[in-house]
């Protein structure tokens, strides 16, 4: 099924870094929310990125399963999220940030543009949600042990994702 031409990005929503095109499409998921055997991309494709700089798949997968692990464990909050696996989200979490980064483009091949905004407006996200989603966030961050420049420009990053995506008062 062909995906929906991406939509420019609004100002609300950062931009995507540019990336470099693999040269063929990763292959699907497996059911347990991780990418096939031989979906590694060259990591030569993405030197000098920031994706690359931080460790590459192997850091975003962490980060990710690392953040739907402490949603997992936050009663309230998981009710949230519809899915009743987190597998799913764990993996569009994971395959969104290796593309902002200067990664793979996995992401938009498979889910066209991000549209953060749009995908996360049927949820409220008032001030007390935002602060529960960046707490978890935070747990996931600091399981990564990143250099303290890294760490704070993809914390940087969060903080600021998170405040642009609010859409209730409190």
């Amino acid at each position: 099924m062909n995906e929906p031409t991406p939509e420019p990005t609004s100002a609300h929503e950062p931009a995507l870094i540019p990336v470099r095109q693999v040269g063929a499409s990763l292959s699907s998921a497996l059911p347990e929310g991780r990418l096939t055997p031989g979906d590694e991309p060259d990591p030569a494709l993405y030197e000098g990125s920031f994706y690359a700089q931080v460790g590459g798949r192997e850091t975003f997968a962490k980060l990710a399963e690392k953040f739907y692990e402490s949603v997992g464990a936050d009663a309230e909050f998981r009710a949230m999220y519809p899915e009743t696996d987190l597998r799913p989200a764990t993996m569009r979490l994971q395959l969104f940030l290796e593309q902002y980064w200067g990664g793979p483009s996995t992401y938009s091949e498979r889910r066209g543009h991000p549209r953060l905004r749009m995908r996360h407006a049927p949820y409220t996200i008032n001030s007390h949600n935002r602060d529960v989603w960046l707490r978890h966030m935070r747990t996931a961050v600091d399981s990564l042990e990143l250099p303290p420049l890294q760490e704070a420009t993809l914390w940087d990053y969060f903080d600021r994702a998170a405040h642009s995506l609010m859409n209730a008062p409190d």
